[in-house]
């Protein structure tokens, strides 16, 4: 029973987040510590279920942890060979390999610490599974709350739509990635547009790169107007080389045009939603963020750039933590 009043109290202060600010990392994290009190809450009272039901929840969970790690690896590791087919060698989409191999690395040092009845490696690997225990718990939490966030209803209030850029391809074409962003900057603007009363603009956000021949947002407009959107709705960004950059030039227009506080609904690419969130926060946009499609294939390294992006944002308290852990573990080494 304490279990669960402790993922009531998480829930509680889950929901209170979202009503002050959605876009709050700890929000995340009550979730998280949510579910995982409810999990232990019902683990705990597995042996009051009937026997059918508790040596079937019992298999799943041992299966769960037996072959769930095993079974994650081999699909990073897969999709990382497909990333580099597909993307290239560039260390971002080596990530998802990486952290394929980093995992049977891991399982591989249980193995011999097992084997070999070694304290001095099984305690290595203990401590190692703490750090790695808090970083996934983060990472868990991380992929939730951006899931869920991507759901969230779009605000109806908005005068400014943001698209944020994301380089082009030959130095002057707006590439897959690109379009399908501008493709759900519009589908925003015509839903912001139906709403009647004062027609919102559409900012497209991006400077020039050292290989492009035009900025960004000049490309990014361009492809819009081809397409049938009005020119005289479009304003210009043109002087970002960051995404921070995009949220900071962009709230100056915004702020130029409408005042402080102006409102707005920023788009980027699906994966790279909630961080997005975190950094218009951070910056002081006022605005909703909302992602759109990206391939399939794409995900694993994009989430996992991101997650450690968002680790090192706070990076005090994360590595803190970490350190510590590292530290229990050679302090119990030393006093052995």
């Amino acid at each position: 029973m304490i279990a669960f009043a402790v993922a009531i109290a998480f829930l509680a202060l889950f929901g209170a987040g979202v009503l002050r600010d959605r876009r709050r990392f700890g929000n995340a994290v009550y979730l998280g510590l949510a579910v995982t009190f409810l999990g232990l809450g019902l683990l705990a009272e597995i042996d009051t279920a009937p026997p059918g039901v508790a040596a079937s929840a019992m298999v799943v969970v041992l299966l769960v942890l037996g072959l769930g790690p095993v079974v994650l690896a081999g699909l990073l590791c897969a999709n990382g060979v497909q990333m580099v087919r597909k993307e290239g060698r560039s260390p971002a989409n080596l990530l998802s390999l990486l952290a394929g191999l980093g995992m049977f690395g891991v399982m591989g040092l249980m193995v011999a610490a097992l084997v070999t009845h070694s304290w001095t490696l099984g305690l290595i690997v203990g401590t190692l599974l703490l750090v790695l225990g808090y970083i996934s718990f983060l990472f868990v939490c991380f992929v939730g709350y951006a899931f869920l966030y991507g759901r969230m209803r779009l605000r109806r209030d908005a005068d400014f739509v943001v698209v944020l850029g994301s380089g082009l391809i030959g130095g002057r074409r707006v590439p897959p990635l690109l379009a399908s962003r501008l493709e759900r900057g519009r589908e925003v603007y015509e839903s912001l547009a139906a709403r009647g009363g004062r027609q919102p603009v559409l900012i497209t956000s991006g400077g020039q790169g050292p290989d492009e021949e035009v900025p960004e947002s000049h490309a990014m407009a361009e492809y819009l107007v081809e397409r049938g959107f009005p020119e005289g709705r479009i304003v210009r960004e043109d002087r970002s080389r960051t995404t921070e950059e995009n949220m900071r030039f962009s709230r100056q227009l915004m702020e130029e045009a409408a005042g402080p506080g102006a409102e707005c609904v920023i788009v980027t690419n699906n994966f790279h939603a909630f961080r997005a969130a975190l950094m218009a926060r951070r910056v002081g946009v006022n605005g909703q963020v909302v992602g759109s499609p990206t391939a399939a294939y794409f995900w694993p390294s994009a989430t996992i750039r991101e997650f450690v992006a968002v680790f090192l944002q706070y990076k005090a308290v994360n590595l803190g933590v970490c350190l510590t852990l590292i530290l229990m573990g050679v302090l119990a080494w030393a006093v052995r």
